[in-house]
């Protein structure tokens, strides 16, 4: 399989699962107790230390042959009190767009990566109506971090930030709560203004929509479309008339007359417990394609595991469902990676997701074979 010339090859991070010590974030407070939510296995603390660390980690995969680095900006650091924009905290941004430029890596600067700023959350997040404007404030700030940046991402799995907004709503033992309306109607909202605020500095945006590959039984095709609905099709709905779409996939979800089905027992899972499936990105594509005709980007795309030959199995797994789609017709435009680094996965670090490992005492990085293999095939445009 041959992938054409100018194909984005890369990986991806977010703030802060790698930077480390993101105390004004509401993850932190979280993390610590200070915010409700669902008890940690352990707090983020120093993280993988990139706030630091990001030349190293940027070279890393630029050596390796990658062409590509998508990384997010962190809100609580560029707005640490509701109006105070920290200045240091745009240069230090401006650096990482710089390093990734002077290294041969194209920038794919994401805005929103699951984390708000403290103050924001306090005052009711999502939930409140001042949300959008409290936003589109934030990216106008962060518009001199994106002058050398052609491709970013507003907000990373609106989906999942809409169907994890109201914390009154369980979560099912199986599938995902629905979406929150009124919270999936603010993020379009505050996608759109951001939308065009990025591209009024000349950049193209899009968003990143996590794709569940909702698979039915027969007879539940129906019960499919309608679970859906709430969950992501209204978010690549929403994508429609913006530069490109983001797909992220990781496993799917088999639905019957009933509802979500439970994984087999015969099925092999993942650290994070899902079943290991590497065609699901390749129903993402197809579904995002169908429903809005954009060029497609996977921005993220993976496998929690410790066996990292299992990684480099899943990976081309992956490839060849992109593959497949483009040969459909299908305009997938890049791949990128989740993760560069093994990162903080909301809760423990035992998930490990990385191309390149790191040690919890010196932060030495530990490049694995698999980011070598991936490497190699961005350097030849071939999967075999």
């Amino acid at each position: 399989m041959r992938f054409p010339d100018g194909f984005l090859w890369g990986a991806s991070t977010a703030a802060h699962q790698v930077e480390g010590n993101n105390v004004n974030s509401d993850w932190w407070q979280r993390e610590h107790g200070h915010l409700p939510g669902a008890p940690v296995e352990t707090p983020s603390g120093d993280a993988a230390d990139s706030f630091h660390r990001y030349p190293e980690d940027m070279a890393l995969l630029a050596g390796a042959g990658l062409n590509t680095y998508r990384f997010s900006i962190e809100w609580s650091r560029i707005e640490p009190e509701d109006g105070f924009v920290s200045r240091a905290m745009i240069d230090h941004y401006r650096r990482m767009v710089g390093t990734a430029r002077d290294l041969g890596l194209q920038p794919m600067v994401t805005l929103h990566h699951f984390t708000n700023p403290i103050w924001f959350a306090r005052d009711g997040g999502w939930l409140t109506d001042v949300s959008v404007d409290r936003f589109a404030r934030f990216v106008e700030a962060a518009l001199p971090v994106l002058d050398d940046v052609d491709l970013v991402c507003t907000v990373n799995e609106p989906n999942m930030v809409s169907v994890l907004a109201d914390p009154a709503v369980g979560f099912p033992s199986i599938g995902l709560p629905p979406g929150v309306p009124h919270v999936t109607d603010r993020l379009i909202a505050a996608h759109k203004r951001a939308v065009e605020l990025v591209r009024g500095v000349g950049g193209s945006a899009g968003w990143s929509v996590a794709t569940q590959a909702y698979q039915p039984e027969p007879g539940a095709e129906q019960v499919a479309a309608d679970y859906g609905w709430s969950r992501e099709d209204v978010f690549l709905d929403a994508a429609s008339g913006d530069d490109w779409v983001g797909v992220q996939a990781y496993t799917r979800t088999r639905i019957g007359v009933g509802g979500p089905l439970p994984i087999p027992d015969a099925a092999e899972r993942t650290l994070t417990g899902w079943e290991y499936y590497p065609p699901a990105i390749g129903d993402g594509i197809r579904n995002a394609w169908a429903r809005n005709g954009l060029p497609v980007y996977v921005t993220e795309n993976g496998i929690a595991t410790a066996d990292d030959a299992r990684r480099v199995d899943y990976t081309r797994g992956a490839l060849g469902a992109v593959a497949a789609a483009m040969d459909d017709g299908v305009d997938v435009r890049g791949y990128l990676h989740w993760s560069a680094l093994d990162n903080y996965e909301w809760g423990s670090f035992r998930p490990t997701f990385g191309l390149i490992g790191w040690d919890p005492q010196t932060f030495e990085r530990t490049p694995k074979p698999s980011l070598g293999w991936l490497g190699e095939v961005a350097r030849s445009g071939l999967l075999s």
